[in-house]
């Protein structure tokens, strides 16, 4: 070998080419630290939310109002035993008490004490209106980001199917609904989910239709990502917030609705709920009689929830709307 000839060096990675150990350790920190800016946003969202939602008194109201009938409703076991209400047990009882401190807001005809039925009609009421609204908002969702991502005939039968619904009185439809199934609270449920979806659909397709019309979604169409990554991956996290302000408006008529069909005997006879206790009122004409309790009080407990549900849904509503909150 010449002296001139270079010894030969050890194998390692070329001064030209990038070393691929770096490269990837650089990938991971860019990732970790892209993971770290998206948490601090969305948790500077969230204080920033929550800074608006303490701003309105009506909303902290209604929710300190849901925040007692939830958990009266979850303590009910606790608080008055499903004994209380054993007519069996209530003998001595003076029927129709008017309200006073032996009896806080009256007896029934039963001379069951009318604050234990509400504790326990809380349970299926409140249990009732979120179920069916769940319910609700899982099919007006899945129907409305349908109807705004999918064009031609697809499209266009999902929207006459929606405006059906929408046409169809929903309550003559949830009637008919309780009246062939089985009675029951899971009966209930579905006659209410089943028929309220409509609107819901209509808002989401609306904002699905907004969405659709921006850059990112065109840029994602043309680097090739097909339906379920568009409407899974941009679509369905940009409607969510929408959704969830439109639930809590949508949970005091879905308790109005469960009220209105067991007052009209088609819920479950066998469990308390408050349109039971206004039916209950009716057969007794508690109206007519004087028994004014009878009637004020499931009414008054109706009122105060679906009042609350309204107040921290317009609170959601304009947290997400800026231009309601310029209102």
């Amino acid at each position: 070998m010449s002296a001139n000839t270079p010894a030969e060096a050890a194998p390692g990675p070329s001064s030209n080419e990038p070393d691929p150990r770096g490269s990837g350790s650089r990938t991971s920190t860019s990732a970790v630290d892209g993971a770290k800016l998206v948490r601090e946003r969305r948790l500077n969202n969230a204080k920033k939310n929550w800074a608006l939602f303490r701003s309105d008194v009506p909303a902290l109201i209604g929710a300190v109002v849901l925040l007692f009938f939830v958990i009266i409703a979850i303590a009910a076991p606790l608080i008055a035993p499903a004994s209380m209400l054993d007519v069996t047990k209530q003998l001595d009882v003076d029927r129709y008490a008017p309200p006073s401190l032996d009896h806080p807001l009256g007896t029934d005809d039963f001379g069951r004490e009318m604050w234990v039925r509400i504790l326990w009609g809380a349970r299926v009421s409140i249990l009732v209106g979120v179920a069916a609204t769940v319910m609700s908002m899982v099919i007006g969702t899945i129907m409305g980001l349908a109807a705004g991502h999918f064009t031609g005939l697809f499209g266009g039968i999902i929207m006459r199917i929606v405006d059906f619904f929408i046409v169809l009185p929903s309550l003559l439809l949830a009637i008919v609904l309780s009246s062939v199934l089985e009675r029951g609270v899971f009966t209930i449920v579905v006659a209410i989910g089943l028929t309220s979806w409509a609107s819901t659909a209509r808002i989401v397709r609306s904002q699905t239709l907004s969405v659709e019309s921006r850059l990112y979604i065109e840029r994602a169409r043309i680097l090739g990502a097909g339906h379920s990554h568009i409407l899974f991956r941009h679509l369905l996290p940009a409607v969510m917030p929408l959704v969830l302000a439109n639930t809590t408006l949508t949970v005091g008529g879905a308790i109005i609705a469960e009220s209105t069909l067991s007052f009209l005997g088609l819920g479950d006879t066998s469990k308390e709920s408050w349109g039971t206790i206004l039916k209950n009122s009716m057969d007794v004409s508690a109206a007519t009689s004087g028994y004014w309790w009878y009637v004020l009080t499931p009414g008054i407990a109706i009122l105060l929830v679906v009042l609350a549900f309204t107040m921290v849904g317009r609170a959601f509503e304009a947290i997400i709307n800026p231009a309601l909150r310029s209102r």
